[in-house]
């Protein structure tokens, strides 16, 4: 299974790719995308649609895992987040890719074990778990961590996919 992991955000959106499973989980690809202030908002999000869907059509996921947490204590900052956020979703309706959402306290306890692990117990285990030497930006790293998160959640939801009653068609 590929898993694009997304840690939203306007001025900088981080992206991670991870394939596999937990057990044995490889890093494929992480980046982050950086958009101007001095950029119109449209441009911005222009920019980053056109470049999560290039990486949605390169790398084709079975699944995307975004960070649904986006409150911030200043509105305007967080209105700007919800709309990075936003277009992140059209890009993967357009390519067809479910979104898996987690919240950051599921991220630190599913890699670390407790949900309050400091952001650099996150940054190791996601470095010790993919067998990466540095990762040189906090966003990319939270993207890679979002998608570990998936591969962790992923047996418990092809499980519960497999336990639903399915309702017979006449």
């Amino acid at each position: 299974m590929i898993v694009l992991g997304v840690d939203p955000g306007l001025a900088n959106l981080g992206l991670g790719l991870v394939e596999g499973d937990i057990r044995k989980a490889r890093h494929l690809h992480h980046v982050c995308l950086t958009t101007e202030s001095a950029w119109v908002m449209p441009r911005r999000l222009q920019y980053i649609h056109e470049e999560v869907s290039r990486l949605l059509a390169e790398y084709q996921p079975q699944a995307v895992a975004i960070e649904n947490q986006i409150l911030r204590r200043q509105a305007d900052v967080a209105f700007k987040v919800g709309q990075a956020f936003g277009v992140v979703q059209l890009a993967c309706a357009q390519a067809g890719v479910p979104i898996h959402a987690y919240g950051p306290m599921q991220v630190k306890r599913s890699l670390v074990g407790t949900g309050r692990a400091d952001k650099e117990q996150v940054i190791y285990m996601v470095r010790a778990s993919l067998g990466l030497g540095e990762l040189f930006n906090n966003h990319a790293a939270d993207a890679l961590a979002l998608a570990l998160t998936h591969l962790a959640h992923q047996p418990m939801l092809a499980a519960a996919s497999r336990s639903r009653p399915r309702l017979a068609r006449t």
